[in-house]
Formats: C-alpha cells, sequence, structure tokens
C-alpha cells in the first residue's frame, strides 16, 4: 500500500534579499522521501505561487489531456500558463530554495511568505494577502456551507 503525502497546515517563513525561503520542515521531509525537486508556478486564479511535486503536474497534464481537444486554445492556453511557466527547483543545504523572481512579483512577496497547504499542493502567499483571502473564504463558506456529495452505494 502506497503511503499518502498531504501538504497540510499554514505556516509562515522569511525570505531572504536574495529571493531564499525554507520550505516548512514537513513539507520538506515529505518531498525528499519522494523526490529531491518542488515544482513552482504562477497561480492562473491568484496572487500566490502554486507548488507541488512533479507527479502532480503529471496527472495535471493527463487530466488537462483528456479534457480537452489536443490541438485546442483552451489545452494551449492551459499548458502554456502552467508547463510554460514552471520550473523545478532543488533544495540548498540549509532546506531553501531560491525563488526567482517573476514567481516573486507575482505573489508579491518579499521579507515572509505564507506556505498554504493544499492537500498534493501548496500555495505560497503574500502574508497581508493570505490574510485577506482566508477572510474572504471564511465569509463565503460560513454563507454557503460547503457540502460533499455521497458516493452511490
Amino acid at each position: 500500500m502506497r503511503k499518502v503525502f498531504l501538504f497540510m497546515d499554514t505556516i509562515i517563513n522569511k525570505v531572504d534579499a536574495k529571493g531564499r525561503v525554507s520550505l516548512p520542515a514537513d513539507y520538506r521531509a515529505m518531498v525528499k522521501e519522494l523526490s529531491t525537486e518542488i515544482v513552482c508556478y504562477r497561480s492562473l486564479s491568484a496572487p500566490c505561487i502554486e507548488g507541488c511535486l512533479e507527479e502532480t503536474l503529471d496527472k495535471l497534464a493527463t487530466e488537462i489531456e483528456n479534457a480537452t481537444d489536443f490541438f485546442s486554445e483552451t489545452q494551449d492556453n492551459l499548458t502554456n500558463l502552467v508547463f510554460g511557466d514552471a520550473k523545478r527547483f532543488s533544495f540548498d543545504s540549509t532546506g531553501r530554495i531560491l525563488l526567482t523572481e517573476k514567481l516573486l512579483q507575482h505573489a508579491q512577496i518579499t521579507d515572509s511568505a505564507v506556505f498554504v497547504g493544499k492537500g498534493r499542493k501548496f500555495q505560497i502567499w503574500n502574508p497581508q494577502n493570505w490574510a485577506k483571502e482566508e477572510a474572504r473564504i471564511r465569509a463565503a463558506a460560513l454563507q454557503n456551507r460547503p457540502s460533499l456529495k455521497k458516493e452511490a452505494e
């Protein structure tokens, strides 16, 4: 049976002047057990950075191919925005990654970053932007309580 790995928790870490940031210890341990790198790209829906294992992007590639025509504009746009933007990041000896200027600017990250676990992926946010987004999400959830559909028996 395969061990389950999920990115969880919300953790703030410092970002140094060169753009280096430590992945949270739990994330780093999980990544090191499965791989030596993570993949990051600019979020398509928020001012943050998306991060995951390459295996997760492989599943996304399959889903995009199965859901869209191979030569469609939709597929071209999605693959350009995700895979054309994605970059592999290795850890240095202290467990840090060096985020690119493009990623830092997109997420408006300067001296600290918030890592938000999202199961098979995580996001990296500017702390003030994350506080606003979390408040928005919680308010929406209180107004329109989410539900999960039960599987047919």
